[in-house]
């Protein structure tokens, strides 16, 4: 443990971070590893899928080379041969890819005698059938070992549902081989009727087992798949055959039943390929999972060792770095304990680990110091003050701030206490002088036998006492005084009061007196206004008479102008009166030459006689207006009179008014010589007003000495009496005769 104590810092965080490091290495080793396993689990599943569906296709193309053998065995069809030859081919070609499973090539050793039987038609049908049934279901009993073999779950189910597939075709396969026979004789033989039903019975069994087993999706396809015609009809013959059983009368075309039933077994051939699709997709699936997982983990380790080594490399810069600032800190405080600085600085506690708990630990203790130091600073300068007003003469206060340094609690004590003892010195005199202030001064101060003898204190005393006699004298003095004082101004405001009284009433009339003129004066100047308005408004009515005049004048010369232009008018009018008459004699000669012309001149007759309308027209228009300008030259001499009238109005108007004006002017005149002289009197009654009013004014404020002079003289005496002083009762006023 002693070894660990010699290790800084750094290297015991660089020690403890080695051990989360292999324990995530370790970790993460056996993570790779499962991956790993699980990866190579995935690659054997694959290829166990690639095998599945290479026996798949072997077993398919031995059940097409079954039936096709049977064919041309039963039918002795050379030319079947050929066909038979291409199918062979495939078989060959799917056996090559599974060459190295030796079990499963066991069981086609006698292919190739077989085949040769089959080309040289010596052996049966139902030995073909027999043979290619014994070894496509010793290939089936191969596929069920094969899942087994797989540890992916997804992917060994698959196969499992394959096999139940691949069960129900063989056994469509060998119901198809049955039924030829059948439909050929259109019996049933013994032993072909029960190999029937028992291969259907297993067709069904193994459907629905494929079909309880198989996921939605594959579920759907083969729905999707089923639904058609073909399979339909080849489900219709099987149902016949079972409905007919070995009693035969099928009435089916075997050639019918072939083509169908292979085109069915095609069908399900297309639902294993896609379930082998559906399987290798999914394995694929996982093997990029199993992949991406597998980098995503070696990429995670990295990051994680990067971030651990990163957020180790940065606890220890801020461990560092947090223990440098706690060090410069406590030096710093240092410092300024030991006066090299006058400011404390603290420590950074933001931080909200231990090293910031440390920080604002040393951060209290800190504070209370310098608190500590702040208080006796405090204090230290209020003894100060309280030492200078007391040197000043003030005992009044005491050093009031606290400390929790105890020789500076002692300290001040000791300064109150004396301030306190002083204090107390001086309360006979502060009781004496509060007498005083209260204007009682009877109380002297006396010395008493523990105060000292000729110093300062027996000088206040001294002082004091001598104070309080020359008080009293100066109060007994100004009692009589003020007693003297009240007797003459009793005097004085009696005949103050009796002048008041004579001029106020003087006063009084003089302001009735001013007030009347004041009221004439006004009713002048206002009747002279008046006046001076009335002679403006005449000249202005003179003015519009002359104006209304001339108006009438020029009235007079317009309507003999248009009495002018309505004789020029009525000329006008006899003109074409004159024209429209000749225009009639001119139609009516037209008219009679018109009708001299005979046919020639009815045209011109029919103009002549709309000019004579529109003569007859133009003159009863003349006629008209002659009538309007007649009426109009009527209108015209009226207003002429009228205006005529006017005139004569207007000019016996403006001599009325002329003589009116005369008469306002004498009036005006007039007035304004009374205004002059009522002015002249008004302004000589209020002269005598102000002076009278004057002579009131200094009446009262002489009324108001004298009653000022009066409270002053009983002020004095009473302000004498409230004071207690030697002699006060035996004052009496003084003398002045």
């Amino acid at each position: 443990m002693n070894y660990f104590k010699e290790l800084k810092i750094r290297t015991k965080l660089l020690v403890l971070t080695i051990i989360p490091m292999l324990t995530i290495v370790i970790y993460s080793g056996f993570t790779i590893k499962n991956l790993l396993v699980e990866k190579e689990n995935l690659s054997s599943t694959h290829n166990r899928v690639l095998e599945m569906e290479s026996l798949s296709k072997l077993i398919h193309s031995l059940q097409i080379e079954r039936g096709m053998s049977v064919g041309v065995v039963a039918k002795k069809d050379n030319e079947g041969k050929n066909k038979l030859s291409d199918i062979r081919k495939e078989v060959d070609l799917s056996i090559q890819s599974l060459k190295n499973d030796n079990s499963i090539l066991s069981n086609l050793s006698e292919l190739s005698s077989k085949r040769e039987q089959i080309n040289a038609l010596s052996i049966s049908s139902a030995e073909v059938g027999g043979y290619f049934s014994k070894v496509i279901v010793a290939l089936l009993d191969s596929t069920t070992i094969i899942p087994s073999l797989t540890s992916d779950i997804t992917s060994r189910n698959f196969l499992q549902i394959y096999t139940h597939l691949a069960t129900s075709k063989e056994s469509l396969g060998q119901i198809r081989a049955n039924l030829n026979g059948a439909f050929t004789n259109d019996k049933f033989i013994e032993k072909t009727y029960d190999s029937y039903v028992a291969s259907y019975g297993a067709y069904k069994v193994n459907l629905n087992k494929f079909l309880i087993l198989s996921p939605n999706e594959l579920k759907d396809f083969y729905n999707k798949s089923v639904e058609n015609k073909v399979v339909a009809e080849t489900f219709s013959m099987i149902n016949v055959a079972f409905e007919k059983g070995k009693d035969g009368g099928f009435g089916v075309s075997p050639a019918f039943w072939f083509e169908n039933v292979t085109a069915t077994i095609n069908i399900f051939r297309d639902i294993e390929l896609k379930l082998f699709d559906t399987v290798k997709e999914l394995n694929q699936k996982s093997m990029d999972s199993n992949n991406s997982n597998f980098m995503y983990m070696i990429g995670f380790i990295i990051i994680l060792i990067l971030i651990i080594v990163y957020l180790t490399i940065l606890i220890i810069k801020d461990i560092t770095s947090s223990l440098a600032d706690f060090k410069n800190g406590l030096l710093m405080f240092f410092d300024y304990l030991n006066k090299k600085t006058s400011n404390v600085s603290l420590l950074k506690d933001d931080a909200k680990d231990e090293f910031g708990e440390m920080a604002k630990f040393v951060n209290d203790n800190i504070k209370q110091i310098e608190r500590t130091l702040h208080q006796d600073m405090e204090l230290i300068q209020d003894a100060e003050v309280v030492m200078n007003r007391v040197n000043n003469g003030w005992y009044s206060q005491f050093i009031e701030k606290s400390t929790s340094n105890a020789s500076l609690e002692e300290f001040k004590n000791n300064v109150n206490e004396m301030i306190k003892n002083t204090r107390n010195r001086f309360a006979e005199v502060d009781k004496v002088l509060e007498e005083y202030s209260k204007h009682n001064y009877l109380p002297k101060v006396h010395m008493k036998d523990s105060d000292e003898k000729g110093g300062v204190f027996e000088k206040l005393v001294v002082g004091i006492n001598t104070l309080q006699n020359s008080i009293t004298q100066m109060l007994v003095e100004n009692k009589s005084n003020g007693l003297t004082l009240e007797k003459s101004s009793n005097i004085l405001l009696e005949n103050v009061d009796r002048l008041n009284v004579s001029s106020n009433e003087a006063a009084a009339s003089l302001e009735e007196t001013a007030a009347a003129i004041e009221e004439i004066t006004s009713n002048i100047r206002n009747n002279t206004q008046n006046i001076s308005k009335m002679a403006t408004l005449s000249d202005g009515v003179t003015k519009s008479a002359s104006e209304g005049g001339e108006l009438a004048y020029k009235t007079t010369q317009a309507m003999d102008e248009i009495n002018i232009q309505v004789n020029l008018i009525n000329d006008a009018i006899s003109i074409i009166d004159q024209i429209a008459f000749q225009t009639n004699i001119l139609s009516l000669n037209a008219a009679v030459e018109a009708a001299t012309a005979g046919e020639a001149g009815r045209g011109f007759a029919v103009v002549a006689q709309e000019v004579r309308n529109l003569a007859s027209r133009s003159a009863e228009a003349a006629r008209e207006i002659k009538t309007i300008v007649e009426n109009a030259k009527n209108k015209a001499d009226e207003g002429k009179n009228i205006a005529n009238y006017m005139i004569d109005g207007y000019r016996e108007l403006n001599e009325n008014i002329q003589q009116t004006i005369n008469l306002i002017t004498d009036i005006q005149n007039a007035s304004t010589e009374q205004l002059l002289g009522i002015e002249q009197i008004n302004d000589a009654v209020n002269s005598l007003d102000q002076q009278t009013q004057q002579n009131a004014a200094v009446a009262n404020q002489t009324h108001d000495v004298s009653i000022v002079t009066d409270k002053i003289a009983k002020l004095v005496v009473s302000n004498a009496n409230q004071k207690e002083f030697e002699g006060k009762d035996t004052t009496k006023a003084k003398d002045l005769k």
